[in-house]
């Protein structure tokens, strides 16, 4: 660790601070307020795949990373049991796969917004019938409005989350420090280890 230290200060104590704070874009809201947002678009694979995929515009998540309240929502959505989304669907011969999430990129979740996905693999089936497909996935999503948060469901998806932080294989040191700095752009430095990975606060009314 006296090494690197070393080598860092060396190398990167140069670089001068002009002491301005990181841009943000939140002045730019509704970046999807367009006609051309809600609309449904039918695009031909190059690949024999039937995919449906739904996407919401929300408002910035970024402020929320002790709650990860899009993963809260993503867990259930994507959860495979009885009295799922993908359970149902599969009982219905409609859909194969079922994900749903953000993945917490620069695009997807930044200071203007935050993209919430939810894809399905349609069988040959279920492409006939995808509007009833789409509606079940608001049906759900509706279910879970009505219901509230749970934090039992919340606490539960802390503690695998911490199980799987604390047993996590060994990652290559370069894209740990890649993603480490990455880190330091977006939560506060207590969290730079584990800001993006642990859920801290229940707050259900985020």
């Amino acid at each position: 660790l006296d090494t690197l230290e070393k080598w860092v200060t060396e190398i990167f104590s140069e670089i001068p601070n002009n002491g301005l704070p990181k841009p943000s874009f939140g002045h730019l809201t509704q970046p999807f307020d367009t006609p051309e947002f809600h609309k449904l678009y039918r695009v031909v694979p190059i690949r024999k795949v039937h995919s449906l995929t739904i996407t919401w515009a929300l408002p910035p998540q970024e402020q929320y990373y002790r709650v990860k309240p899009l993963h809260y929502i993503s867990w259930l959505v994507g959860h495979e049991g009885k009295g799922s989304v993908l359970s149902f669907l599969r009982k219905k011969f409609w859909a194969l796969a079922l994900y749903g999430g953000n993945g917490e990129t620069g695009f997807e979740q930044n200071s203007t917004y935050s993209i919430f996905s939810i894809s399905v693999t349609l069988t040959d089936e279920g492409y006939k019938h995808f509007y009833e497909v789409a509606h079940v996935v608001f049906q759900y999503l509706k279910m879970l409005q009505k219901r509230g948060p749970d934090q039992r469901i919340w606490e539960e998806i802390q503690k695998i989350e911490a199980n799987e932080f604390h047993y996590q294989e060994q990652t290559d040191p370069v894209d740990y420090v890649e993603n480490l700095c990455e880190n330091m752009q977006l939560f506060q430095k207590e969290d730079f280890l584990t800001g993006d990975q642990l859920l801290f606060e229940y707050k259900p009314e985020v």
